[in-house]
């Protein structure tokens, strides 16, 4: 995996123009950039580079003891081993490969590219000091972007089956819910699902799987509560797991039927229809080259147009190694979300679409489906929920 993505990195360089692109670290362990895990099978204690070139050189500069290490994985094709420090061969391997621009990770926007600590870019600064490159010196955003987002075969088998168990798992939980059973009731039979599997759920379990039953629910993010199911509550998840390192995040809705009826009401029927056809709508309008915001826009302005309000959020995220993954996202442009608003969507990236809307007699309708972007559009990862879960009393 890691040889895969450092030479998807060397043609992403080439694309983007940037001559070199560093990762620049020390105990990382404790303070670890995200970047490392695509790009080194490892932590490092010394203050370290990872140079990747666009002509395709592979440097790793770290304290002697990481070396051995190094050489095992055989991910970089130079490794040199330094004791006391590693400016004399930072600053050789710099005029040996003289780079107009070197991308390090710093990002205004955006989490993932943002691993490069302000103490350490002091000192890389200090580093390269009386040289050119210390001038040369810019974001790797774009860069560590398109590495997390277009995601390789090998990625993508390993996310389908993250969504592929997680949806198994939300079957089986609508066969277990019922009224008088608790959120947290709920919530511990879906851990005990995840751990039979031997895995691990794609986020804080405090708060994975989140679950809500019927009006005045505490909000998104929140844990689990003693809240019982009861008639006519509607009933959301948001919930996945992470297969061999890769994370799936979905959300689905049930109805609790009270005794003696067979469907749910007409506003309820109504208003999952509406939010179904809105996920629909910017599934089948994603293209590569596409602004983020315009996504979210679709969605957002369906639910406008057909009299609910507005979602409080942006209506969707990258996910990856992580749940919350890469730099652009489908998001309005509101201040929190900066540059990634406007970053364009890419092949191989996927998404998640996650409008919501409350219904105050009921509780909350969401959905949250995942797809992947294509060269001509994009294509559902998770089989999608049209039609509204019912549970019967």
């Amino acid at each position: 995996m890691y040889k895969e993505k450092i030479e998807q990195a060397v043609g992403i360089l080439q694309e983007k123009n940037i001559d070199m692109w560093m990762t620049f670290v020390r105990e990382s362990a404790i303070m670890r950039d995200p970047s490392l895990s695509f790009i080194a099978g490892m932590d490092f204690t010394w203050q370290t580079a990872l140079i990747i070139t666009a002509k395709g050189e592979t440097i790793a500069i770290a304290g002697q003891y990481d070396v051995a290490s190094l050489e095992t994985l055989g991910t970089y094709r130079e490794i040199i081993g330094y004791v006391q420090s590693v400016r004399e061969d930072l600053r050789a391997v710099m005029q040996r490969l003289d780079p107009k621009t070197i991308a390090v990770n710093y990002s205004l926007s955006s989490p993932t590219a943002d691993g490069l600590t302000a103490g350490m870019l002091m000192n890389l600064r200090e580093h390269l000091s009386g040289t050119p490159y210390q001038d040369r010196l810019v974001s790797a955003n774009e860069i560590v972007s398109a590495i997390r987002g277009r995601k390789t075969p090998e990625e993508e088998r390993r996310m389908r089956e993250a969504t592929r168990i997680t949806l198994e798992i939300f079957e089986a939980t609508g066969q277990f819910i019922r009224i008088g059973r608790s959120e947290k009731e709920i919530a511990d039979f879906v851990m005990n699902e995840v751990e039979s599997r031997g895995l691990e759920v794609a986020w804080d379990p405090a708060h994975c799987p989140a679950v809500y039953s019927g009006p005045g629910t505490a909000g998104a993010h929140a844990s689990p509560t003693e809240r019982k199911v009861g008639p006519t509550h509607l009933v959301n998840m948001d919930f996945g797991v992470k297969y061999e390192g890769y994370c799936a995040d979905l959300q689905r809705t049930w109805y609790v039927l009270p005794p003696g009826e067979s469907e749910a009401p007409a506003e309820v029927q109504r208003a999952f229809q509406v939010l179904q056809t809105s996920v629909d709508k910017t599934a089948k309008a994603m293209k590569p080259g596409l602004l983020g915001k315009e996504m979210d826009h679709i969605s957002r302005q369906y639910l406008l147009d057909n009299g609910y309000e507005e979602f409080p959020h942006g209506l969707g995220h990258q996910v990856g190694r992580e749940c919350h993954d890469g730099g652009g996202g489908l998001f309005p442009e509101w201040e929190k979300y900066g540059e990634a608003a406007r970053m364009p969507l890419e092949v191989g990236q996927v998404y998640t679409i996650e409008p919501r809307m409350t219904l105050p007699d009921y509780g909350v309708v969401t959905l949250e489906e995942e797809v992947i972007v294509r060269e001509n559009g994009a294509e559902y990862l998770s089989k999608p929920q049209e039609t509204l879960w019912l549970i019967k009393s």
